[in-house]
């Protein structure tokens, strides 16, 4: 259980890798993608050309906090679970804010990482699980 936890940690961050490259447009996950351009909390604000780099350092910060939490995981330190959860909630806050506040394709917009970090945190701080021993 150990070993599968703790690699789905550091694939989840790894994913988010994926979506710096798309951010800063080194190329495109979907074709005709526009995300994170039209964030309701930053494009505004900042205008598009300024989200991208700034999601994509974003975007650098989750992904370490899962593969620290993953690798926390596989060598059986206790401080993997505030990592991961801290990694989980900051991920979903930031797709949240990088929603571009339309109802059509969710699924660009972030959703899938809203969920699955939504599913983590509730595993980890409600469920408390899972119970790795240590």
């Amino acid at each position: 259980m150990r070993f599968i936890v703790g690699v789905f940690m550091v694939l989840h961050g790894l994913v988010h890798l994926l979506y710096v490259g798309h951010s800063l447009r080194l190329f495109e996950l979907q074709p005709g993608m526009a995300w994170p351009d039209g964030s309701w909390a930053f494009s505004k604000v900042l205008g598009d050309g300024r989200v991208r780099p700034l999601v994509a350092m974003f975007l650098v910060l989750a992904a370490m906090g899962f593969v620290a939490g993953g690798v926390a995981i596989l060598l059986q330190q206790p401080w993997w679970r505030p990592t991961v959860v801290g990694a989980a909630a900051f991920s979903a806050v930031l797709f949240v804010l990088l929603w571009n506040g339309g109802w059509q394709n969710l699924d660009d917009q972030g959703l899938f990482a809203i969920l699955i970090n939504a599913v983590i945190l509730a595993a980890v701080l409600v469920f408390h699980w899972p119970d790795l021993g240590f």
